[in-house]
């Protein structure tokens, strides 16, 4: 299990182009003010969320999560793979856009699909809270138009400092794959190569082409 430690960046705003900055250039209009920035808790996530708002929380501040339907169906594709090939070898758990995670103390992120194996969660079973603490062995993130590379980069930093081990960004416009193995180091897959579980899915594989094609399709035959 991985150990959830306070974040390192959290610290007072005295601006709000500070924030935003620090947040990785996010639009004002995904920052919400109800609770002020700097004073938001968990209990804030879900209050929202009850409400129809996916937020994050990052330094005490709610973030609404950049969405989109591509994207969704893109992450949904990969969710539906992954789950088939880590549910009958019955190596962990697979969750979707609405995962949430606390990564450390006051840092809540939501990665549009994750892997986390059974080691990483307690008593090896389904956990019961909503924001439960862990980190997941995979995060994988599908660009929206809202999202930054700011942003992007801070995520990516902060899931390796959880103990994510393997991160794949997602670009539908580039139809192209970021494969991360450390905060430092990333390879860039294009339409014509396969996606690898590495380490930590061993012999998984998904063909680019099969998941980018989730894009074209239509009702034509």
């Amino acid at each position: 299990m991985t150990a959830v430690l306070h974040h390192p960046r959290s610290q007072q705003a005295d601006r709000i182009d500070d924030l935003l900055n620090r947040l990785g250039g996010v639009s004002p209009s995904r920052v919400l003010l109800r609770p002020p920035p700097g004073t938001a808790t968990e209990s804030d996530v879900l209050a929202a969320e009850r409400q129809g708002m996916l937020c994050e929380l990052v330094e005490g501040t709610l973030v609404e999560k950049a969405i989109g339907f591509r994207e969704s169906a893109l992450a949904g594709a990969i969710l539906a793979v992954l789950r088939a090939f880590v549910v009958p070898r019955n190596l962990g758990l697979v969750t979707g856009a609405d995962g949430m995670m606390r990564l450390a103390r006051g840092l809540v992120r939501i990665p549009d699909v994750a892997f986390v194996s059974w080691d990483r969660i307690p008593g090896r079973r389904m956990p019961t809270q909503p924001i439960p603490g862990l980190a997941p062995d995979l995060a994988v993130e599908v660009l929206s138009v809202g999202n930054t590379p700011g942003e992007m980069a801070r995520k990516i930093e902060e899931y390796f400092e959880a103990g994510v081990r393997l991160v794949w960004i997602v670009d539908p416009p580039s139809r192209t794959v970021a494969v991360h193995t450390s905060a430092r180091h990333s390879s860039v897959l294009t339409a014509t190569a396969s996606l690898d579980g590495g380490d930590v899915l061993a012999g998984f594989s998904l063909p680019l082409g099969e998941l980018f094609a989730e894009l074209d399709r239509s009702a034509a035959p």
